[in-house]
């Protein structure tokens, strides 16, 4: 019988647990081997470095020397970082979901010696409480149902396979590409889901959930509907304000237990903040609001003080518990704001950050600006005073036990807060932030180029897990905003370097989307697709548009014609599911504004002027401004469709006009050959 192997991974997770009792091994060879010679199920459990739950499981069951030596000897227990190894979460969290159970981690399942799930769940108490067994007592029952019910096993184990592997065969995609009605149909049934005094999907708990806000968002721009960008903007206001923002040290948490997004579970996770801080680019760029670009500075400097790795890479998270506590780090009580800030300023701070004796959330405080007299930004002289204020309560807090940083690198993370930072360097005119945004990247190839391998996951100066269809895409998107931010033709390369590694690797023509993982690499017992968002986009929709963007700046008929079928395959998808499929969604919105305006401009002295000009016109996150010496013109602007460029223009004056005459399309007499 194996001992606890975790002190040998790499993974902050894992090592964890290296101290359980329970046998804990790594998902590997022969952790595998030795639930085949033992004939005993697989107990998995799933988790990540920054779950609140997973430490409670973790104290409560997996630290108790009773339940260890029962699991020692009648499972073999392989632990898995989902963050390392999200193709084994995803395959094994849709295994819970074939048997009616929702979500969630610590993930608990129960595997043949083969590896093929037949019962689970998530968290379970050490004693019976809220209505859920102790976990003692399912331990219990997997062991009888194994040694007693075989035929049990079977049915399950074969019923889950079938659940899983039933969509995964080939099905006629339409002959056309989806009708243009189906998004703006779709928004309107997303609106109306929206809760529109406190933003965000009604009901609890609350996430942000990015790729639904930019769907929004997209929604207003394509049909000028204000209602669109007023859910966007009351959604990001509150989350600023909220006790989901840290607003003495920056940054967002992932999620919060209540529908006003007072209360979050406390962890700071890589991928949140840079979807978040993107979309804060897109709101700042259309309304100058000060509360919008004061979180992006603190965001962006919180990244880049307290994420940011030696390598140039970043961190994947911060946890949510400091010893065993959660949120310890994070509230206060009154007195101890009056300690720090005095009697007076004491007052003023906490009729703004809501502050009581009695505290707001399990006799803490959680600060936070979402009272109604709190909530508006305040001139500039009283906000100059609560930044020093706060600036006074984070040297404190500092000074307190910090949560635990899982310091493992994420591909596809990193890349979301690359093409973050690239755009919020151009928003905030931070260099700083493009440096660190083309270091990381930078960081990131080496490795491709070094070992011939992109990693998904890299910790301890190694390569833990290899690329992921979602690497490959998030980096696809990346290097097309460092390009934009930075005019350089190798960005290209890269994107092109990660569409053909997608096209040989995971691409499926069958279903015309893409798997999660590589099947030379990352062999389970069934391989699903990347199509339906999840914490990040998926693979899929973030390929859709990146293709669609390549093609505009090579004009090379291979990725509009893959982006094309991509989204002919997906439209019953769509139709199925509007939530989950966002990003395909977004990524169909950038094919049609491609279709019908494309600009280059040259880098010439009115460059700024024409800039601001589009800017104003149509947003430019969404229909990109690509620089490239073989179309720009020498002194002004030329718009063009996929067919046929206009005269250029070369007085700002000319842009406005150009903008509207052909927002209904070309007119065949003022365009020109291309």
């Amino acid at each position: 019988m194996a001992r606890n192997r975790l002190a040998e991974t790499a993974s902050p997770y894992l090592k964890q647990h290296a101290d359980n009792p329970v046998h804990w091994q790594p998902w590997d060879d022969a952790a595998l081997a030795e639930a085949r010679a033992r004939r005993v199920p697989i107990h998995l459990s799933i988790g990540y470095a920054a779950c609140h739950w997973c430490h409670v499981m973790a104290n409560e069951s997996f630290s108790d020397p009773g339940t260890a030596d029962y699991l020692n000897q009648n499972f073999v227990n392989i632990k898995v970082d989902r963050e390392e190894r999200p193709d084994i979460d995803q395959v094994y969290m849709a295994a819970l979901h074939s048997l009616g159970e929702p979500g969630g981690w610590p993930l608990t399942m129960f595997l043949t010696p083969e590896a093929r799930p037949f019962w689970g769940g998530t968290y379970f108490p050490p004693t019976p409480r809220w209505g859920r067994p102790s976990f003692r007592q399912v331990l219990q029952a997997v062991t009888e149902t194994w040694h007693h019910k075989p035929e049990t096993v079977t049915t399950n184990t074969e019923a889950i396979t079938t659940h899983l592997t039933r969509g995964q065969h080939s099905v006629p995609p339409p002959d056309d590409l989806p009708d243009p009605e189906l998004l703006d149909a779709s928004a309107a049934q997303i609106l109306a889901h929206f809760n529109l005094d406190h933003g965000g999907l009604s009901g609890a708990p609350k996430f942000p959930q990015a790729p639904l806000l930019e769907m929004l968002w997209r929604a207003h721009l394509r049909t000028g509907n204000t209602a669109y960008s007023d859910a966007v903007l009351i959604t990001l206001r509150n989350i600023c304000q909220g006790g989901i923002y840290d607003h003495l040290g920056g940054g967002f948490a992932r999620y919060t237990v209540d529908d006003t997004w007072l209360v979050p579970h406390f962890e700071k996770m890589l991928s949140d903040n840079g979807q978040l801080l993107y979309l804060l680019c897109l709101a700042y760029e259309k309304t100058q609001e000060p509360l919008f670009r004061a979180r992006m500075e603190e965001t962006a400097n919180w990244l880049l003080t307290e994420m940011r790795l030696p390598c140039g890479a970043f961190a994947t998270s911060l946890d949510a518990d400091t010893d065993h506590e959660e949120g310890a780090t994070y509230v206060w009580s009154a007195q101890e704001i009056e300690n720090v800030l005095g009697r007076d300023a004491a007052r003023h701070f906490s009729e703004i950050y809501d502050v009581t004796p009695g505290g707001n959330w399990e006799s803490h405080n959680i600060l936070n600006r979402l009272r109604p007299t709190a909530f508006d930004w305040r001139g500039a002289d009283e906000e100059a005073t609560l930044t020093r204020y706060r600036e006074s309560l984070l040297k404190v807090r500092n000074r307190r036990p910090q949560p635990s940083r899982d310091d493992k690198v994420l591909t596809d993370w990193n890349a979301v807060l690359i093409a973050a930072l690239a755009r919020t360097s151009a928003v905030l005119s931070r260099p700083d932030l493009l440096r660190a945004a083309s270091e990381a990247f930078a960081f990131l190839t080496k490795i491709w180029a070094e070992t011939g391998s992109l990693p998904h996951a890299w910790c301890d100066g190694r390569i833990t897990a290899d690329a992921l269809a979602t690497d490959h895409a998030q980096m696809m998107r990346a290097a097309l905003e460092l390009h934009a931010a930075t005019g350089e033709n190798n960005y290209i390369d890269s994107t092109r370097d990660c569409f053909y590694e997608l096209e040989g690797s995971y691409y499926d023509r069958d279903s015309g989307s893409y798997f999660l993982g590589n099947a030379d690499k990352q062999a389970l017992f069934a391989r699903l697709h990347s199509d339906s968002d999840q914490a990040t986009p998926a693979a899929t929709g973030v390929i859709a548009e990146a293709s669609t963007r390549l093609f505009l700046l090579t004009g090379e008929q291979r990725y509009l014609e893959r982006a094309e079928t991509i989204l002919r395959h997906q439209t019953r998808s769509v139709a199925r599911n509007l939530i989950a499929t966002a990003s395909l969604q977004n990524a169909w919105d950038t094919l049609l504004r491609a279709r019908h305006l494309i600009v280059f401009a040259s880098r010439s002295r009115t460059e700024t002027a024409i800039h601001d000009l589009i800017a104003a016109e149509a947003d430019p996150a969404l229909i990109p401004e690509y620089r490239t010496p073989t179309t720009a013109t020498q002194t002004g602007l030329r718009l063009c469709d996929m067919e046929r460029c206009y005269p250029d223009v070369t007085r700002s004056e000319e842009i406005g006009d150009l903008l509207s005459r052909t927002r209904s399309g070309p007119t065949s007499d003022e365009a020109q050959a291309r």
